[in-house]
């Protein structure tokens, strides 16, 4: 089942480092400053733990933004589907 939320940001652990397109950060930072966020970000939830693997520029977008929270499409996985992300 999958549920879109509002999520705390330190709350989404991200294992996979990302390099972001600063001009495509900026570019998502105004966009969620005028509009709001628009598309939620995907994340697995594992045992109660958020896991983000995709929507880096969102997330980094809301970061610098000051956002605490960040709207996300919420998936309930177990822990072997976080394997398969990690491989």
């Amino acid at each position: 089942m999958i549920k879109i939320q509002e999520i705390p940001l330190q709350q989404i652990y991200r294992p996979l480092p990302r390099a972001n397109d600063s001009a495509k950060v900026a570019s998502l930072m105004e966009s969620i400053a005028e509009m709001g966020q628009q598309e939620p970000i995907d994340v697995l939830e594992v045992d109660g733990q958020y896991y983000g693997f995709s929507g880096c520029h969102r997330y980094e977008a809301c970061q610098r933004l000051g956002k605490e929270t960040i709207l996300a499409r919420v998936r309930k996985a177990p822990r072997a589907v976080l394997k398969m992300h990690l491989a």
